[in-house]
């Protein structure tokens, strides 16, 4: 043994309390039985003094190291996570690496920034170490535990346990607030989260500072035998070749890839969608990678060249896929090349066959032999609906439970579309199986608990439904500490689950958010049966302190006060920084109670709860669609602010939203809503080309009249210019200035303009002269030809002739007119 390895060991035995042996020995005993059963074990670490800590690691990872060469015959990948930038913790990790090089020469490990986590997505480690000394950020649980395979160990390093709830994280910092400082932010999710450590099986809880568990898992039996592990089944015929099957790791990816051949005949007249649901870390995106890859190497054989697009919420997402494609041709010794961009696959190219990820607002505007979507919950209904059109073969994977967003929601309000298309051939397939670890593993069922990523709201009985008929709904102001008790707990699970179903997007920094953020309240709908029917997250935004007004003004920044920023930068009424309200963050209905006015409920009290605390307002931001607009308009909210550009994942417009409740907010939201209806009407042809049609009528007809007593800004020539298009041989494009000006005229008006026009009228007067959009679009979006889009232009260019100059013959205009 050399002077440093003897260092070393001594090092470890004077920091080693007996009462650590003892857990590391039941510890090992744990771990064999988890091996033979695939599951995985924690140990939690919990101590102010991190060199304590930090020996107390090395010791674990070192006895993992001698258990898993043993058992595993193989050295593990161990991964350690630390914010490289805090001291503490970098001391930290350099007490372990140095005493690993004395102990264990050949044993690999990384430490990684929390920063780059988001690379370390689909990969597999044996060994995890979460640093949560200075954060516990609930995305970080949600993205890494998973990584771990069967018969591995994740280790967290917290603070003291009785100490922890007295600190603030680094995401609990960043939920402060100028009007709710730091010494404001709640401490609920840490009670939770160390509610859920004690509360679940396979879990090490020990104190360093006090030298003793806080929690041993009950005395284990042994288990005798590792566990059958389920033959695969391949199938003798297939059209992909047998060496893409052997890269299944489950029956379930065998199935799928059986599935996906289906998709190299050409589907004539219709369209071929498969749906492919599964939990987090069932190798989904992995399994549709090597489908890719088949279905490439036998459209080949009949293409010159083939394209498949491939989309996702971000292109992180798609890793798995692109490293199982890659993979799959080398098997079929297919030569290629990779693309990349900030460290991320995005392009696979050959000369016979390219697979390109683009966001997903791209999709719907480009042609392809198959287009697969990733993480499909993470995209709202109108954008899955806009690819569905557009493509004839698609591929949708969507997670069921995980932190990129629930599955549910995408099946319950998507699939409902396509289902009942009778031209959609759709192939459904659940993949429950998970890739690194067993389907009962103690560690996964923690994770889902304390993330509430298995949230589902409660199944509502007739007699729930004939309540909600009768309106018999009770408003409810939860207490947050009651609600993330165990006495409160099942109305959380029903509170979050309604976001899970209802929601395109949810992740686990919401809930901590709704649990300490200080500003950040809910509210919800309950039944007599005491079943939660709707949720509702509220943030209170406002007032600015004085100081800050001019430089939001000027471009400056603003911790959570989404809709003073925004109104102070885009209205410039500096007033509205001096007024406070409720930003309503989200609100969702139960699935199976939609459209009964449950949600106007909520709004209506909400509204009233906030005049009786004396808020100025009541607002709303939101990625806009006609449905969702109709909701806030028919509540009484206008829309004073619309982004310039859309979303490049949700591929819409976000539209901000006010309820006024003072006089001084009323007198600003009016003006507002005016400016903003003008901006609208003068953007349409430009930044707003691409907005819903259906969406610019909502904003242009409801709210202030922006200017009753306008009148068309026109001279003598172009009048005399829209008679002879009215009534003579002049095409549109050689008036469209004129009809521009009378388009603008008649909303900047409305609904005092000397015309009334129809609903298609209206929908043509905005498609095509506001929105320059081309006859064959207008026609398409209409359901009409392109020769009635026409007419009706002139139909209507009559009609303002008519009221404007009465019937008269297009004559031309003297110069004295013209003077």
């Amino acid at each position: 043994m050399s002077k440093t390895e003897k260092d070393a060991t001594l090092a470890l035995s004077k920091h080693i309390p007996s009462s650590y042996a003892r857990l590391l020995k039941k510890l090992k005993n744990s771990l064999n039985n988890a091996f033979k059963l695939n599951h995985r074990r924690m140990v939690v670490l919990s101590g102010s003094d991190y060199e304590k800590q930090a020996y107390l690691l090395v010791k674990t990872v070192l006895v993992f190291y001698r258990y898993w060469k043993s058992i595993a015959k193989t050295y593990p990948r161990i991964v350690y996570f630390i914010h490289k930038d805090l001291p503490r913790e970098r001391e930290k990790s350099e007490i372990v690496s140095e005493i690993i090089k004395a102990k264990a020469k050949k044993l690999k490990y990384e430490i990684v920034d929390y920063r780059d986590s988001e690379e370390y997505l689909g990969t597999t480690y044996d060994m995890l170490i979460l640093d949560l000394t200075s954060n516990l950020k609930p995305n970080d649980i949600g993205r890494l535990i998973g990584i771990v395979r069967g018969g591995g160990l994740i280790v967290l390093l917290v603070p003291e346990w009785a100490e922890w709830e007295k600190t603030l994280t680094l995401f609990q910092r960043e939920l402060a607030t100028p009007q709710h400082p730091e010494d404001e932010v709640r401490q609920v999710f840490k009670k939770w989260f160390k509610r859920k450590l004690l509360e679940h099986n396979g879990i090490f809880v020990y104190n360093v500072d006090k030298k003793k568990a806080i929690k041993i898992p009950e005395e284990e039996t042994q288990v005798s035998k590792i566990s059958n592990k389920k033959k695969m089944l391949i199938p003798e015929k297939t059209f992909y070749p047998k060496e893409l099957y052997d890269l299944a790791l489950t029956q379930d990816q065998v199935n799928v890839l059986k599935l996906t051949e289906k998709f190299i005949e050409k589907p004539h007249g219709r369209k071929l969608v498969l749906v492919l649901t599964a939990n987090r870390g069932r190798g989904k995106s992995c399994a549709l990678g090597i489908a890719v890859a088949g279905f490439i190497n036998e459209l080949r054989k009949v293409k010159n060249r083939v394209r498949v697009l491939v989309t996702a919420p971000k292109p992180a997402n798609v890793q798995s896929f692109m490293m199982l494609l890659t993979k799959s041709l080398d098997k079929l010794k297919l030569k290629y090349r990779v693309i990349e961009r900030r460290r991320k696959v995005i392009e696979v190219k050959a000369e016979k066959f390219s697979v390109e990820y683009w966001e997903p607002i791209n999709i719907p505007k480009m042609k392809a032999d198959l287009v697969v979507v990733d993480e499909a919950a993470g995209l709202q209904v109108p954008m899955l609906l806009k690819i569905w059109k557009e493509h004839k073969r698609i591929m949708f994977s969507s997670t069921i439970h995980g932190y990129e967003g629930a599955g549910r929601g995408f099946s319950i309000r998507f699939l409902k579309y396509i289902r009942d298309d009778p031209k959609t051939d759709l192939i459904e397939y659940e993949m429950i199986e998970p890739i690194r670890y067993s389907e009962d593993d103690p560690i996964e069922k923690w994770q889902f608990d304390t993330l509430l990523l298995d949230a589902e709201p409660e199944k509502l009985t007739s007699e729930d439904l004939k309540h909600i008929e009768e309106g018999r709904l009770i408003y409810v102001k939860p207490d947050l500490e009651e609600w993330f008790s165990k006495n409160g707990e099942h109305l959380l699970r029903q509170f979050f689950g309604i976001y899970v179903l209802a929601h395109y997007r949810n992740e686990p920094d919401d809930l901590g958010m709704m649990a300490d953020a200080p500003h950040h309240t809910i509210r919800a709908v309950m039944l007599p049966s005491g079943k939660i029917v709707c949720s509702v997250q509220l943030a209170e935004e406002g007032p600015i302190p004085e100081a800050m007004i001019s430089d939001l003004l000027k471009g400056g920044r603003i911790p959570g006060n989404i809709i003073p920023d925004r109104v102070l930068k885009h209205v410039r009424i500096k007033e509205f920084g001096r007024t406070v309200g409720w930003r309503i963050v989200r609100i969702a209905t139960h699935p199976d109670a939609m459209g009964k006015g449950i949600g106007s409920f909520a709004l209506a009290n909400i509204i009233k709860e906030a005049y009786e605390r004396g808020y100025d307002w009541v607002g709303a931001g939101f990625g806009v669609t006609e449905q969702l607009l109709r909701f806030w308009l028919k509540n009484g909210f206008l829309p004073v602010h619309m982004s310039p550009d859309r979303n490049p994942v949700s591929g819409e417009f976000t539209v901000l939203v006010l309820y006024p409740l003072s006089d001084l907010t009323r007198k600003i939201v009016e003006i507002a809503n005016k400016s903003f209806k003008l901006k609208v009407i003068d953007s349409l042809h430009d930044s707003y080309r691409g907005l819903e049609t259906e969406v610019a009528l909502l904003i242009l007809k409801t709210g202030v009249t922006v200017d009753p007593k306008y009148t068309p800004k026109m001279d003598p020539i172009r009048w005399d210019r829209l008679r002879i298009y009215s009534y003579g041989p002049m095409t549109y494009e050689a008036a469209c200035d004129v009809m521009f000006e009378l388009a603008r005229a008649y909303f900047i008006s409305y609904p005092r303009f000397k015309i009334k026009l129809s609903r298609t009228e209206e929908y043509i007067l905005v498609s095509r002269v506001l929105q320059a959009k081309s006859w064959e679009t207008t026609a398409d979006e209409l359901g009409k030809k392109q020769h009635f889009i026409m007419m009706k232009l002139k139909e209507i260019a009559g009609k303002i002739a008519k009221a404007y100059l009465g019937v008269k013959e297009p004559s031309g205009v003297s110069l004295i007119d013209v003077e």
